[in-house]
């Protein structure tokens, strides 16, 4: 008579072999993928199509549900073997513009720099950067340029626009912070030729451009850096069009508001001086995520989030009225006013719209993905 530990061990067997054999099979479907990024790379089709991607999860989803197995199991399976297979497919890229005989990146060395360099290196463009003591030698490595792209600090970017010398006419001018306005005056004023703006919303610890967004603001002459925009969404970018001034109000919520109250929190739970240990080990998981944000920017520079933050003093007057509004709620709970709290909250809640459920089910993938990673 078989016992129960014999049992358990003959399926566990079971279920080793089949994982064997899962291993194999992501082996095998990783080399499909990698040939299907050599055929992108010599027809400059995207690297990422929502298309294919969408048809593809809701075919297998469906698949699953016929197979009594659960469609939210594949869906989270896919979704982590696909991230996996567009870095297989990213070795090479269709250059769009072969005419280009260099392209020019300024603070190329930088962590944001480089990430541009690679892939216009992997894109069979020629590449020179040139930083902060390579300026004696920036007339020889501009000339020629068929783009120049600067990637330096948000206080250094208009000054290192206003040191450009005569850029070749045809040469498109562009720059990667986060701000817009002022940096794409300073291009203009400086270039006679095409110039764009472009704020990629990712950091430099992505692995490329697929499906990340990239905010365009025209500058002058967009017929001539089409190409430009065109390689972009060979690298799997996301394109958002808007005016300069949209864009640098818009990052004032977006960027300026969310590291702020992050900063405060942050320093906030550095002057009360919890147990952080203890902290972390009682949250669940949505906490645990609030307190991982948190706690992320400060592991990074806090210069660029210091220039973020005090580049516009229009911010300012922004900050006041979060403070203004945070103090608004503390009276609130002074006055035991829980009726008015509850009317703003639905208030709140209106304003939100759709999104506020859309936000309920994709915050609940985050916070299951955080559940797997929590250790002992």
């Amino acid at each position: 008579m078989t016992s129960p530990e014999q049992s358990l061990e003959h399926l566990r067997a079971q279920i080793d072999d089949i994982d064997e054999q899962f291993v194999k099979l992501l082996a095998k479907r990783s080399e499909l993928t990698r040939r299907v990024g050599e055929i992108k790379s010599q027809t400059g089709m995207p690297i990422y199509v929502p298309e294919r991607e969408a048809q593809l999860l809701a075919d297998r989803m469906q698949e699953a549900e016929q197979a009594g197995v659960s469609p939210a199991l594949i869906e989270d399976l896919l979704r982590r073997i696909m991230r996996e297979s567009y870095q297989t497919q990213t070795a090479r890229y269709l250059c769009v513009n072969p005419d280009i005989k260099k392209v020019v990146v300024i603070g190329g060395k930088g962590a944001l720099g480089r990430v541009f360099v690679q892939l216009f290196e992997r894109s069979g463009y020629p590449v020179e950067v040139l930083e902060k003591d390579d300026w004696p030698e920036a007339d020889r490595i501009l000339a020629g340029a068929g783009l120049v792209i600067v990637s330096v600090p948000i206080t250094l970017t208009v000054p290192v626009i206003e040191k450009l010398g005569s850029l070749p006419e045809d040469c498109v001018l562009a720059d990667i912070t986060s701000i817009k306005a002022k940096p794409l005056d300073a291009m203009l004023s400086a270039h006679r030729g095409p110039v764009v703006g472009l704020h990629p919303m990712f950091g430099p610890d992505a692995p490329g451009m697929v499906k990340q967004v990239v905010v365009v603001c025209d500058g002058r002459y967009p017929e001539r850096y089409a190409w430009l925009i065109k390689q972009m969404e060979i690298w799997g970018a996301s394109l958002h069009d808007c005016t300069a001034q949209e864009h640098d109000e818009a990052m004032a919520f977006i960027q300026v508001m969310r590291h702020f109250n992050t900063f405060v929190y942050g320093a906030h739970l550095a002057g009360e001086s919890p147990d952080l240990k203890q902290l972390i080990v009682f949250s669940s998981p949505i906490y645990r995520l609030e307190l991982a944000m948190v706690g992320r920017l400060f592991a990074q520079d806090p210069e660029l989030y210091a220039d973020i933050i005090f580049n516009n003093p229009d911010n300012i007057e922004l900050l006041k009225r979060f403070r203004d509004r945070f103090n608004q709620a503390i009276g609130l709970l002074e006055a035991g006013d829980k009726g008015e709290f509850i009317h703003r909250f639905f208030r709140i809640g209106y304003w939100f719209g759709d999104y506020a459920k859309r936000a309920l089910v994709d915050s609940k993938k985050l916070l299951q993905k955080a559940d797997d990673d929590r250790t002992n």
